[in-house]
């Protein structure tokens, strides 16, 4: 009897902690204009009759700061009644719908410019959605969806079109020749959400490639012309650990990219392609951001001119000119020192100095390409952002970057957002 009230005695103190338990009645939004309810509601992981937990709601709070439509998020908890609780998560909303403008030159000298209009929460439901035109002496244009809960809060879809020209130098052992490069592709993608800071992307991307001969070195291993029809496999991981508070970032990214290209023709193989883009960001102080990316990428080490990594103005090291190499591996270290110059209301001026450093192996070649003085290139420099607070990536970058290495030059590159 007695083993039967002391049961009894343990189960009613079970009971009565589980009811004591603080309870979630409702969540709610506010301050959100553009940003649906009914899509903030699945986006967030809370739901209505959970137990209260502070660092689940914490973490709703940093996912709501990496959409686009979101440029500050904090949550509160007020009591309802008996055990029970409202969330009320407040929102300040970003403006979405941006402009796109990069300004360059190419290696002729020759003013290139890229334009575009994209809504990143278009509809207000975190879809991305726009369109790009580009003149570098060639016109392009690409068409882009991306909609990352379109299905679920964690399963979604991507669809890209491109059609992209552009003056591309094929490398020789004796001379480099240049080649109009068109570029025609359709993709498709599935995205899905495996938790808080793991995503995955998979999917496919067919495409055209020609190549015209325009002028330069000539080889009878090579043709004036050709055109080439691919298919591309694509995997994307990416883990996420970055807190957003405005201009300044903390934490780390990695995103690791997987593709196998299949094609039919004599002058290159199917290949593999894979790198990985480690970034780690810092804060300083009260005004001070260090940020740096590290991109190690590795191909099939095929000895042709059409080699799939290239050291570009616009990609990895700022000054060095548009395409002046290509290689079958490659590995880039960028580093800034991202400080707060000026800051009132929705504007800051931001000021940068940075390092780009960069090697890559030559087709055919080896890892000790790395290492070869011809292939290193170091480009120190500093820049300017000019920020808006209340609009998503409204960041107008300049900068000047200036090689101290072997056959160095130096450039300025312009653009929308920060350079990574």
């Amino acid at each position: 009897m007695k083993k039967i009230i002391l049961a009894i005695f343990f189960l009613s103190l079970c009971f009565q902690g589980i009811a004591q338990d603080k309870i979630v009645y409702d969540v709610k939004f506010q301050g959100q204009k553009k940003n649906k309810v009914g899509f903030l509601k699945k986006y967030v992981s809370v739901r209505n009759g959970d137990v209260l937990d502070s660092l689940q709601l914490d973490q709703d709070v940093i996912l709501l700061k990496r959409l686009a439509g979101v440029s500050h998020a904090y949550y509160q908890v007020f009591f309802s009644n008996d055990n029970l609780y409202n969330v009320f998560f407040s929102i300040e909303e970003n403006f979405t719908l941006i402009p796109n403008l990069n300004v360059w030159t190419t290696t002729n000298e020759q003013l290139a410019y890229k334009v575009g209009l994209y809504d990143y929460n278009f509809l207000g439901r975190n879809i991305a959605f726009g369109g790009f035109y580009q003149n570098n002496g060639f016109d392009s244009y690409g068409i882009n969806l991306r909609a990352p809960n379109l299905f679920s809060r964690n399963f979604g879809i991507a669809l890209n079109h491109q059609n992209w020209t552009s003056e591309e130098p094929l490398y020789f052992d004796e001379g480099s020749a240049n080649y109009k490069y068109s570029n025609t592709s359709f993709e498709a993608l599935l995205l899905y959400q495996i938790n808080f800071k793991h995503r995955l992307q998979f999917g496919a991307n067919v495409f055209t490639e020609e190549y015209s001969y325009l002028n330069g070195l000539t080889s009878d291993a090579i043709p004036q012309s050709l055109e080439l029809d691919k298919l591309m496999f694509k995997l994307v991981y990416e883990y996420d650990n970055l807190n957003y508070d405005y201009q300044y970032l903390e934490g780390i990214k990695n995103t690791f990219y997987l593709q196998y290209v299949t094609t039919e023709n004599d002058f290159q193989d199917n290949f593999l392609i894979g790198w990985s883009d480690f970034m780690y960001f810092k804060r300083v102080g009260e005004k001070g951001n260090w940020a740096n990316r590290f991109r190690f990428g590795v191909a099939s080490n095929n000895a042709s001119p059409f080699a799939p990594f290239s050291v570009d103005n616009n990609l990895n090291i700022r000054g060095v000119g548009n395409i002046i190499d290509r290689g079958t591996a490659s590995m880039v270290l960028n580093t800034e020192y991202r400080y707060t110059l000026y800051e009132k209301g929705w504007f800051i001026l931001q000021g940068n100095g940075f390092v780009d450093a960069g090697t890559w192996r030559n087709p055919g070649g080896d890892f000790g390409d790395f290492v070869d003085s011809n292939n290193f290139r170091v480009y120190p420099g500093v820049g300017l952002r000019f920020i808006h607070k209340r609009i998503f990536n409204a960041i107008f970058r300049i900068d000047y970057g200036h090689g101290v290495t072997k056959n160095s030059s130096r450039g300025i590159v312009f653009g929308i957002g920060q350079y990574f």
